[in-house]
């Protein structure tokens, strides 16, 4: 009886707590999942969602195919891999070794990797990693470099030292640049300062300790119960995923986990169980402005979200992730003890949108209805009548519904990198990205993705005008500075 009186009342607090939270007259895990299944019945989103509110779990749910070969449902404690969201549990790893003074934050790189070039290491702090201020280019910003090198496993100090080591992009500390050499050369930052494997390290010090038994270092050997397969989605369907050996994201993202384990790891950055409140507001203080009143401090990105229905504003911390076959989100409401985690195998979903649905819905308002892709029915007009009609289709969306389809400018680039790749469609894709630039005009990207159609095509001037622009409009734009130089040479 005493057992079923204690279930009994921890489950009226949990309701009490969900109520409260979600606004009279609402049941929020009711309207949470009407929420997700719009969002799947949209063809947005596929995966597992836990919510919290004022710390206690109201909703965990999985939605579609963990795996679409044998049909075995999502669940929660589906493990997917969770990309960049992994930098968080580097930085953790790394302020623990601050606190214990074995590493210093303002110290140089090279005191801790002697064979580092010295000209850069020299310059480059630990801060400067931490932040994405480092100057050091991103190994992930060339892939056609990285073609050879993804399916082998790289030992961390032969990987830093042939793709973490190019010439500095700007002034240490200067600007905002994110990089994920920065956090695979942190990793190996551990590891010396350690003497042991980034892998082991963050067993004993974070995984083990906070009972997160379904989360850790992905690779490709281990048979992983619940593991869920990635999936890239297609114009003509799903396939798997492309292979990655995740040697390669190490530090900067090879951890896969759990929704569930992921509300554990929240519940100890609430406390103090692993490092000190000092400490914890060192690592979340904003450190970097990233634009949009967002600003980014040690691993995770920090800023303030607008009380739904109020003039109130609340800390926000949070991250997203993405590698091959995956997507995640997390986002920390502090203040409320709220929570909002999002896992998913085919990553098309605007992650961090769903989220704010969420985070609606927990205060009691309607969310918008998720959006639909604007690039399926211009592919399927594209089929039918060529250019000319997929473009006259998008233009009709556009002005017919731009409430309910995606309009951001990714999508269209995403639509002409599928034409680019696919066999004899290199002039469509031209006139995708022709249409992507003309509707975004302040897109760099889009002009960079058009000057690699361009050059596809044999049309060097072309080319050339379209990377000069996109370099004009991001001087950062480490590739298009190298094709213009190559075609220029």
């Amino acid at each position: 009886m005493k057992k079923c009186s204690a279930a009994l009342v921890s489950l009226v607090l949990i309701l009490a707590l969900s109520a409260e939270a979600a606004g009279p007259g609402q049941d929020p895990a009711g309207a949470i999942d009407a929420y997700l299944r719009s969002c799947q019945d949209a063809q947005t989103f596929n995966g597992a969602v836990l919510v919290a509110a004022k710390g206690a779990v109201v909703f965990k749910k999985g939605y579609g195919p963990a795996n679409r070969e044998w049909g075995v449902p999502n669940a929660a404690d589906t493990k997917f891999r969770i990309g960049s969201m992994t930098k968080a549990f580097t930085s953790m790893l790394v302020m623990q070794l601050v606190e214990e003074k074995k590493i210093d934050l303002q110290a140089k790189l090279s005191a801790y990797l002697p064979f580092y070039r010295k000209d850069v290491g020299d310059r480059v702090t630990i801060h400067h990693l931490l932040t994405h201020t480092s100057g050091i280019p991103s190994y992930t910003d060339d892939m056609k470099r990285m073609e050879a090198a993804v399916r082998d496993p790289y030992p961390p100090s032969e990987f830093v030292a042939e793709y973490c080591s190019g010439d500095l992009q700007f002034e240490p500390g200067s600007r905002f640049r994110y990089d994920n050499s920065g956090y695979f050369i942190l990793g190996a930052v551990i590891e010396a300062v350690t003497g042991r494997p980034y892998e082991e390290v963050l067993r004993e010090r974070i995984l083990a300790p906070l009972g997160m038994k379904d989360s850790g270092y992905d690779r490709p050997g281990p048979i992983l119960a619940g593991r869920a397969s990635g999936y890239a989605v297609t114009f003509d369907g799903f396939e798997n995923a492309r292979y990655v050996n995740m040697s390669l994201p190490y530090a900067a993202g090879a951890l896969y986990s759990t929704v569930e384990d992921l509300y554990l790891w929240d519940r100890a950055l609430a406390g103090t169980s692993l490092l000190s409140a000092e400490a914890k507001a060192v690592m979340f203080k904003p450190q970097v402005s990233i634009g949009g009143g967002t600003s980014y401090a040690y691993g995770w990105m920090v800023g303030q979200r607008s009380v739904p229905g109020t003039p109130d504003k609340t800390a926000r911390i949070f991250h997203g992730g993405s590698i091959f076959g995956f997507g995640s989100f997390i986002e920390r409401l502090p203040g409320e003890g709220h929570l909002v985690v999002i896992l998913t195998n085919t990553p098309e979903a605007n992650l961090a949108e769903m989220a704010g649905g969420i985070i609606e819905i927990l205060y009691g308002r309607t969310p918008a209805r998720p959006k639909k892709s604007i690039t399926r029915p211009v592919y399927d007009a594209l089929v039918a009548g060529g250019p000319e009609a997929a473009v006259r289709r998008y233009r009709e969306l556009k002005g017919s519904d731009p409430d309910g389809y995606d309009l951001a400018p990714g999508e269209l680039n995403q639509l002409g990198y599928y034409l680019l790749n696919a066999k004899r469609m290199t002039a469509a894709a031209i006139e995708i990205f022709k249409l992507n630039v003309a509707e975004f005009p302040k897109y760099a990207n889009g002009y960079d993705s058009l000057g690699e159609a361009y050059l596809a095509a044999g049309d060097k001037a072309l080319a050339e005008a379209s990377y000069a622009k996109a370099l004009e409009l991001d001087p950062a734009n480490a590739n298009a500075a190298a094709k213009l130089a190559e075609i220029r040479k």
